[in-house]
């Protein structure tokens, strides 16, 4: 039970951070507010190690190294996926991924939820998959507001590339020892900075940031930092499918304050995606 209430914290944590993306992404371009968020995000978990016991060993930092560089990959291409192709489009795929690839991991290496537990899975990435999905009058804004976005090879390419590594990034920190403590999510985010600092220069959006912009970046690094630390404690207490999946319901937290305070419209498969991770979460929990 501990494990499944962390994992939503974790759940919670990512979808205010990209409601606070969002917001920001509307002022400046997403890159630059997570060349800030990030380094922020590192030296957030180093205030925190000398209070969380833990003793740093190799596998456990080279875990942590390489979820780092998948999740810094997966941003990247995310958000070049979302510049050429459409939100509707790229945004559930992507999703639908990081819920499914450690859900898949687990069952090969010899993972066996029990039968609610299971069931609670298949809703999960059911609404995962509803949940992401835009509103109808948000695609018709993207197709007609501009260039019509199309969902070619290379974006093809970039959303499924994004998803398999944010879902690797779930089982690289799965990985981890629960003895290393905090060490691994600080090797994490400093490989995370470095490669969005690298995407930052090369696509020459290394800019300063002032104003709302900055103080949002802060809010996603304290956000990042709290989603972080209490996946990777689930992770040490449950299966890395359970806990996975409901991290992988940070959608509804996204669209869920979309709703409230932006006053956008709320889908009616969204609705229902919304439903379904509710009772998903109430199914693995009583399992």
């Amino acid at each position: 039970m501990t494990a499944v209430l962390l994992a939503l914290l974790a759940a919670l944590g990512y979808g205010v951070s990209d409601f606070y993306g969002g917001v920001a992404a509307r002022k400046v371009t997403a890159l630059r507010v997570v060349i800030y968020s990030y380094p922020f995000s590192v030296l957030l978990v180093l205030m925190l190690l000398p209070f969380v016991e833990g003793t740093p060993d190799a596998a456990s930092i080279g875990w942590g190294l390489a979820a780092g560089v998948a999740s810094g990959v997966a941003v990247w291409w995310f958000y070049a996926a979302l510049a050429s192709g459409p939100m509707a489009v790229v945004s559930p795929l992507t999703a639908v991924l990081v819920a499914g690839v450690p859900v898949l991991v687990g069952l090969v290496i010899g993972e066996r939820p029990g039968p609610l537990a299971f069931t609670g899975i298949g809703f999960a990435l059911i609404a995962v998959l509803l949940v992401s999905r835009e509103s109808p009058d948000a695609v018709t804004e993207e197709i007609t507001g501009g260039r019509e976005l199309r969902f070619t090879k290379k974006v093809a390419l970039l959303t499924v590339g994004s998803g398999l590594a944010f879902g690797f990034m779930f089982v690289f920190l799965h990985q981890t020892a629960a003895s290393s403590g905090l060490w691994p999510l600080l090797a994490q985010r400093g490989a995370a900075t470095g490669v969005v600092w690298a995407t930052a220069l090369s696509a020459r959006q290394f800019q300063r940031l002032r104003g709302e912009p900055l103080r949002l970046a802060c809010y996603i690094g304290i956000l990042d930092v709290i989603a972080n630390v209490a996946l990777l404690h689930a992770f040490h207490g449950s299966l890395l499918s359970l806990v996975s999946v409901i991290g992988s319901l940070y959608p509804a937290a996204t669209v869920l304050l979309a709703m409230v305070l932006l006053g956008e419209r709320v889908g009616r498969q969204q609705q229902v995606g919304m439903v379904l991770a509710l009772v998903s979460v109430g199914l693995i929990a009583a399992a």
